[in-house]
Parts: structure tokens; sequence; C-alpha cells
């Protein structure tokens, strides 16, 4: 058996990748306890992870298909704060401003972070 343990990201710069992962979803930095490295990481909760690694010399290309997703009960309420935030934010086909409805009625939305890296946020839970 397995459990989900971390996500790792290529950031070209970890400062404001940090910044926007704790200004969106106010995740805490925790210690890297593998290395000495640059590479920051953010408890997501439940012991879960997210690793910010630093390569601002590397081109990331990533399409919508390749994303994370994490779960709210308020969907809502997120969505007023990505509005306050000023993150833009679309359904699945990329209508801006508009969330989508799964077939099986979960909703989501999907945004960008500073890297363009894709993340949902659904409230299947």
């Amino acid at each position: 058996m397995f459990t989900f343990n971390h996500i790792a990201l290529s950031v070209k710069d970890v400062d404001a990748s940090v910044a926007f992962y704790q200004k969106v979803f106010k995740f805490k930095e925790i210690a890297n306890t593998a290395s000495n490295s640059k590479t920051r990481w953010l408890s997501i909760g439940d012991g879960k992870q997210l690793h910010l690694i630093p390569r601002p010399n590397e081109e990331v290309i990533t399409n919508k298909a390749v994303h994370f997703a994490l779960a709210t009960a308020d969907l809502g309420l997120f969505i007023s704060h990505l509005k306050t935030l000023n993150v833009d934010y679309s359904d699945w086909i990329g209508t801006v401003k508009k969330d989508y409805v799964r077939k099986d009625g979960v909703e989501q939305v999907y945004f960008q972070d500073p890297d363009k890296y894709w993340v949902e946020v659904n409230n299947d839970q």
C-alpha cells in the first residue's frame, strides 16, 4: 500500500513561489530535512508536502493536463479569495473566471502559479 507524500516543482524564483503558495493556500514553511540546499518545503497538511526546488535557468513547459489538485469544502469562498488576490482562474476548457462542474457533480477551478504550473482546486471531499 502507498500513500501520497509530496509533490516537487522546479521553480525559477523560490522566494516568489513560496510567497504565492503561502498567499493563496496559507501553507506553512517547514524545515527541509533532506539537505542544505535552497529547496524550500511547505506543509500542505496531514503530513503532505510541497517541495519547491530552485532551477532559475531551466524552462518549465506544462499544459493543463499536468496539474495537481487540492480539495476544499467551500469552493465559493476559495474563489472569492482568488478574486481578492487578483489570481486569474478558469474552468477546464479555459473560460476565464468560471468554475466547472464535472459529470459527477464536483466543482473545480484551475489557475497557474508563478512558474505556470497548473493547480486545480475542487470541492471533492
